[in-house]
This record gives structure tokens, C-alpha cells and sequence, in this order.
């Protein structure tokens, strides 16, 4: 299928591994000139940087002026056709909800809800004059709250919450804002070392592969969602193949939320 991005510019943050690494790599398939955002360059991101049509700008987007800094390095450039809000962490709270103080709260808050805000901010005047895609990974979890991660929950539901309000004001505009909200992804997130599985684990949770089976067993297809899965939807989402869709929100979650 030809999404018709050959020649448009997308920034994407969190670029350099798991969803937004995909993401990268989806969009400069499909002929896009696609701006990383990143703090470090991994050496995945850095082939697609040589490459040509990936370009990576070291930056903190947990910073109050990361976000702005990123966007300007795109407008001084291609500009921006497509933002993709990837960035953000979690971590599990298996002592329960009053062990998150309040600066886990604030660091929660700031990366995962306070760095697309201020993106999309810098973003909105350029995307304004000219239309655009904005698509931002929410979670399933936005409206699945979840004690083991109470602060995540909150910030991916203020999230969609925010970007639902964005896309009432911009629609008219031609900026269409959607987002995305996958169940547990195959990365690093999940899997890696530091990540669900194995602070469940550690946390008297079984083995990491007993808490990864368990949780990939609550959705009806029975596993994780791939990266390129979720990439293949920003692509849909980023076209004009969707030139009417705006204000919207796509679980990709192999069924794990039964309800409509």
C-alpha cells in the first residue's frame, strides 16, 4: 500500500528504540524524511541515520525546553508534516500506590504527559499553516487503571485526554490529532532487563517469562503486540488515507480490553 508520505518530514521522539524505533524506520521506508529525537543514538537508529533519510538531534525531552529545541531544529530544516508523540517510561509499582511520592509523580508526569504538551505546543504554529498528522502513543492502560503502575495510568489518561482536546481546536485547521493506545508491546519496555517483567519478577512475581506468558495470556490472540505493528498504524494514521479521521483513539491490544 502506498500512504502517499514519500517527501513529507515527520519528528518523532523516543526515537531510538522499541515503538519509536519502528516508527523511524516504517516512516523513512515509505520515503518520509523523518527527524529522531532521542537523548542517545543507539546503534539501530544510527544505520538508518546513515542511510540519509533519518536524521537524529540529541535531546532530553524530559527538559522544559527539550520539546521546543526539537521542533525548532525541525523547522529550521524540512519542517514538520507529521509528529509522532512516542516518548515516555513506566515503572511498576509493586509496593502498592502510596509507595509513588510525589517525585515519582512529577517525573511520571513530566515525561510521559508533559513532553508531548510541550511538543505539540512548539509544533501547533507550524502544523497550523500548513496541515498535518499529529499522532501520539497513549496506552490501554489510559482506561484500564492499573495499581502496579497508578502514576503511568494517570498520565496516559490525561494524555488522550489532552489530545482529544487538541483536535477539537485544530481540526478546522487541517491538523488532524489521534492517538494510539497499545496493550503490553514486545520491547525492551516489557522485556528488558529493567523493565515489567523483571521488576515484577524481582518483586515475587514468578520467573520474567512466567509474568511476561501471564500477561500476554490476557489478550484473546494470546501475545504481545510487535513494534512494527504498532508503527504500521502511525503510517495509516499519518496519510491522507485518514484525511477525515481526527480526535480519535486506536487500541491495538490483541483484544485485552473486553469491553467496547
Amino acid at each position: 500500500m502506498d500512504y502517499g508520505l514519500a517527501g513529507k518530514s515527520a519528528v518523532v521522539t523516543g526515537a531510538s528504540k522499541g515503538i519509536g524505533l519502528a516508527v523511524v524506520e516504517a516512516l523513512a521506508r515509505e520515503g518520509a524524511h523523518v527527524l529522531a529525537g532521542a537523548r542517545s543514538l543507539t546503534p539501530e537508529l544510527e544505520t538508518m541515520v546513515a542511510g540519509g533519510s533519518v536524521e537524529f538531534f540529541a535531546v532530553d525531552l524530559a527538559t522544559p525546553l527539550g520539546p521546543s529545541a526539537l521542533i525548532e531544529r525541525a523547522l529550521t530544516g524540512r519542517g514538520v508534516d507529521i509528529l509522532v508523540n512516542n516518548v515516555g517510561a513506566v515503572k511498576p509499582r509493586p509496593d502498592g500506590v502510596t509507595s509513588v511520592t510525589d517525585a515519582d509523580w512529577e517525573s511520571t508526569l513530566n515525561l510521559t504527559l508533559m513532553s508531548a504538551v510541550r511538543t505539540i505546543r512548539a509544533a501547533l504554529p507550524g502544523l497550523i499553516l500548513g496541515g498535518g498528522s499529529i499522532i501520539t502513543i497513549s496506552s490501554v492502560n489510559a482506561a484500564l487503571p492499573d495499581p502496579l503502575v497508578p502514576d503511568y495510568s494517570a498520565a496516559k489518561a490525561a494524555l488522550s485526554n489532552y489530545c482529544k482536546s487538541v483536535s477539537k481546536e485544530v481540526g478546522r485547521h487541517g491538523v488532524r490529532v489521534n492517538t494510539i493506545s497499545p496493550g503490553p508491546v514486545e520491547t525492551a519496555l516489557w522485556l528488558g532487563a529493567t523493565g515489567v517483567a523483571q521488576t515484577v519478577s524481582q518483586a515475587g512475581g514468578g520467573t520474567p517469562e512466567e509474568v511476561a506468558a501471564a500477561a500476554a495470556a490476557q489478550a484473546v490472540t494470546g501475545r504481545f503486540t510487535q513494534p512494527r505493528e504498532v508503527a504500521d498504524l502511525v503510517l495509516l494514521l499519518a496519510s491522507d488515507r485518514s484525511a477525515n479521521i481526527t480526535g480519535a483513539d486506536f487500541r491495538i491490544d490483541g483484544g485485552l480490553i473486553p469491553t467496547l
